[in-house]
């Protein structure tokens, strides 16, 4: 049997760059430029790059392959090419107060859990902060994740990593998954791709049009009811080296996980969240 090069996987073709412009780029739609490169270290780093040359807001630049992907807390990430959905896209929330910004990376968690669950037929939960979770063999595994970085004074990058069609000897780690591995309904990534834009453009519209309230855009709400972190023991492990163990309960308004601890309720608005598993 011959081993497919990085391009010849037929299980996997290329993305539709034309089609997918066609059906995401429209009018009503706050999607303005869409393009497919074949490889980049990360795009969330090269769109930065544009934002800051004078990029339009709406800007939406995605990787058939990803070298230098990061993830939060400067974790890398990487798969095989055409494996998954690597992409960012620009935002300039102007009419949005700056202190209500930090709502932007859970606002694309509930956007991208709410498309994949349709699309794919996959039930997608999410992890303090925005962690993209599935079940495989009855055990959660972390199938997708998002980065919000600034771009300048008025603009935030969002990157967003699906694991698409990664096969079990194609995971980076044991606690990995994909959709495949969860019995997604397909993995054709351009219906994928278009479902997380559509869902992504809905709640942005919802969110600015409340000024970035979350409760009156029903962000704060949706949060809540799709987030597995919640009603768990957790350890945060904050920066610093410092470690919180407690309950979570709630997310705040300001989108910070709230712990109900020895020491009374705190809550955490930075750092690695573990869920505590008992036997």
């Amino acid at each position: 049997m011959t081993t497919p090069n990085r391009w010849s996987d037929l299980e996997r073709p290329p993305l539709g760059e034309a089609a997918l412009r066609r059906a995401v780029i429209a009018p009503d739609s706050p999607w303005t430029s869409l393009d497919v490169v074949e490889a980049t270290g990360s795009t969330n780093s090269d769109l930065a790059q544009r934002a800051n040359a004078g990029a339009p807001e709406g800007a939406v630049l995605v990787a058939e392959e990803q070298t230098a992907g990061r993830g939060r807390l400067d974790r890398q990430w990487s798969a095989p090419p055409r494996s998954g959905l690597f992409f960012s896209v620009l935002l300039r929330p102007a009419d949005v107060p700056v202190e209500r910004w930090g709502w932007l990376p859970l606002l694309a968690g509930v956007a991208t859990a709410t498309a994949l669950s349709r699309a794919a037929g996959v039930d997608t939960a999410l992890k303090w902060p925005n962690d993209l979770l599935v079940t495989i063999d009855g055990e959660e595994r972390k199938t997708g994740g998002i980065l919000a970085e600034r771009a300048g004074t008025d603009g935030v990058v969002i990157g967003i990593g699906i694991n698409v069609s990664l096969r079990t000897e194609e995971l980076p780690v044991p606690a990995a998954g994909s959709l495949a591995l969860a019995g997604a309904k397909g993995t054709d990534r351009d219906p994928l791709l278009r479902a997380v834009l559509r869902s992504l453009a809905d709640w942005y519209g919802e969110w600015r049009a409340a000024a970035g309230d979350p409760a009156a855009s029903r962000l704060q709400q949706t949060y809540a009811a799709g987030c597995a972190t919640l009603g768990r023991e957790v350890r945060a492990e904050l920066p610093g080296g410092r470690e919180l163990v407690g309950t979570a309960v709630g997310v705040d308004d300001d989108g910070r996980l709230v712990l109900a601890t020895a020491d009374g309720e705190q809550a955490v608005g930075a750092g690695d969240v573990v869920h505590i598993r008992r036997a």
